[in-house]
């Protein structure tokens, strides 16, 4: 399957960085009104007689929705729910869990919920929304006949994802204005800032997106990854991979062989598998890794890859991406 779970299912390791999530204490779904239209991220304007209120989200945009007071009746997930980032410190009392393992969703658990919108992103090169890509099971796509479903794309900008999530939720009836909504909102804005000063006083240091498994090396194509985008705008000097893959260009995957083909001062290592020991623990199981002179120097952090939703988690991994840049040295990789 060419999705970028499945670079996941490779690797050794499925321990997550832990974000900040909205807490438990989101104001309780609105009452429906109606009518309700909204444009997804495909194009598509998706409209309906009454505000939809019983909605089943995929894990990272059902945390967004919640952000913003907005509470699925379902949710599923590409892991267990208690691993994942986006759903962690979220209250899910009262949510249906209809899977927690990517392209299995239990629809007919899913149906009993009725659903009257169905919430996931949406991602151009697969051209489908989470959970509903080429390789997952069949069963499972029978999930977009309960209900219509929306989106916001998978983009340029994670601040634009959290935007569209705000205005998906305020179509919904969402108090956006809500104090602890606009909080987190400022902390973000924050977070930006201090990344940005960082940057600046750092201008030639350059950084990479790396993903190893033990088959293969995978190096991060900043062009399909909007937290490196938002990066690179930022200042941050984001190596572009020479030659995507052809056939899913989020990566250019490189043989252990050739892990050394570049040397970034910095290495974001792919939040999704990111822990402390495992940098040392590739070193010794392959020694081409220790060839990227960041890896040998252990200048790796965890690049929250592809599981940003929300204006708060944004802000906390910013926090600690602005701390190891402080502490980087611009000349390891040259």
């Amino acid at each position: 399957m060419h999705t970028w779970r499945s670079i996941l299912a490779v690797a050794t390791v499925g321990v997550l960085l832990a974000g900040c999530g909205g807490g438990t204490d989101e104001p309780e779904t609105p009452a429906a009104a109606g009518p309700w239209s909204f444009k997804s991220g495909n194009g598509e304007t998706v409209t309906a007689e009454k505000t939809p209120t019983r909605i089943i989200a995929h894990a990272g945009e059902a945390a967004a929705l919640m952000s913003f007071g907005i509470k699925p009746v379902g949710i599923y997930a590409d892991e267990p729910v208690k691993t994942d980032a986006n759903l962690k410190n979220l209250d899910l009392t009262g949510i249906t869990v209809l899977g927690e393992e990517w392209g299995k969703i239990d629809v007919e658990k899913a149906a009993s919920l009725a659903p009257d919108l169905i919430v996931g992103d949406w991602w151009p090169v697969e051209k489908a929304y989470s959970g509903l890509e080429e390789g997952v099971d069949e069963k499972s796509k029978k999930l977009k006949e309960l209900a219509p479903i929306v989106g916001v794309t998978q983009g340029e900008s994670i601040a634009d994802l959290a935007e569209g999530y705000e205005a998906l939720a305020k179509s919904l009836g969402a108090k956006v204005d809500d104090p602890k909504i606009a909080e987190n909102k400022q902390r973000y804005e924050k977070a930006v800032a201090a990344f940005k000063a960082a940057t600046a006083a750092k201008p030639n240091l350059t950084a990479a997106g790396m993903s190893p498994t033990d088959e293969k090396v995978y190096v991060a194509n900043p062009k399909y990854a909007p937290e490196l985008l938002d990066f690179q705008r930022w200042g941050l000097k984001v190596m572009n991979p020479a030659t995507p893959d052809a056939d899913f260009p989020y990566w250019e995957t490189l043989s252990w062989e050739n892990a050394d083909k570049y040397q970034p001062d910095l290495i974001l290592w792919d939040g999704r598998a990111y822990k402390d020991t495992l940098n040392a623990e590739f070193g010794k199981k392959q020694p081409t890794w220790f060839e990227v002179k960041a890896a040998k120097a252990g200048a790796v952090v965890a690049w929250p890859a592809y599981w940003l939703h929300t204006y708060g988690d944004f802000a906390t991994e910013l926090e600690k991406l602005t701390t190891a840049i402080n502490g980087a040295d611009e000349n390891i990789g040259s």
